[in-house]
């Protein structure tokens, strides 16, 4: 197995795995830094849409217009792009509403004594299967991602952590809320994130050996639009949720010149 994999499928583990970190910030820190929630999430948020129209999109038009001609090329690639986004809602949509991981929780929360709520245990399994299930294609995006261009990949890859650590705190809350167990809370939301490397394993076996032109521009126009997708239903909302002064934007302006500085870097 060459370097270049090796860093594709470590970036997508390292992501995958702050939901880990969410939730021992939820165990170790009492009060939620609202404003750094804000900021962090518009700044992840700018840096999956910036990348994701100014870079991803256009190397998946190039790659398909190269392999298919102007015409077919440019509709194929519009047609992944909003295919990705089509997939990502499908998947919202069939996700039970107790356990979508919009919701942001609290930190406070956890302050709470446990209520050994069946219902409240319940909406936190569900909240663990449903960002697992997420996290699956952000998986195969990270990792495509990272064997194309690592530095592309590893740009995604810090935006995918910076959104996945609130989705840890929003598996642990209700589960220690109900079970007052935070063995059990820090489990499940760890193991909901080891969905990103399994998608990342699934790209590799399934995915590699096709991976032409054609193949890899459709699947970066989907990648592009399910990270577009992702950044205006999940990030962005939840980032106005706790915003004070506009800081959402600043952090969404401040991840998209971020990204494109970094960018300009590698010409």
């Amino acid at each position: 197995m060459s370097s270049e994999i090796l860093m594709a499928f470590g970036l997508t583990l390292m992501a995958g795995l702050a939901t880990g970190i969410g939730s021992l910030l939820a165990f170790f820190t009492k009060t939620t830094n609202t404003k750094f929630l804000s900021i962090a999430l518009g700044f992840s948020a700018g840096v999956m849409i910036y990348i994701s129209m100014i870079e991803i999109f256009v190397k998946a038009k190039d790659a398909l217009v190269a392999a298919m001609g102007n015409v077919a090329g440019n509709w194929l690639t519009v047609a992944g792009f909003f295919g990705g986004m089509l997939v990502i809602a499908l998947i919202d949509k069939f996700i039970p509403k107790a356990g979508n991981p919009h919701e942001v929780k609290k930190i406070e929360d956890m302050n709470q004594p446990a209520t050994k709520d069946a219902a409240l245990l319940k909406m936190g399994t569900f909240t663990a299967l449903a960002i697992a299930i997420h996290n699956f294609p952000e998986g195969i995006a990270t990792f495509t991602s990272a064997i194309q261009d690592p530095g592309l990949g590893f740009a995604i890859a810090v935006a995918v952590a910076i959104h996945n650590i609130p989705e840890g705190i929003a598996v642990s809350v209700p589960i220690y809320f109900a079970t007052g167990d935070k063995k059990k809370a820090f489990k499940l939301s760890f193991l909901s994130g080891l969905a990103e490397p399994v998608g990342a394993i699934v790209a590799y076996l399934f995915l590699m050996p096709f991976l032409n032109d054609v193949m890899f521009g459709i699947i970066f126009a989907g990648v592009a639009g399910i990270m577009v997708f992702i950044s205006l239903d999940e990030l962005l909302p939840a980032a106005k949720k706790y915003d004070e002064s506009h800081l959402s934007i600043y952090g969404l302006i401040a991840g998209m010149a971020v990204m494109a500085v970094s960018l300009l870097l590698f010409i």
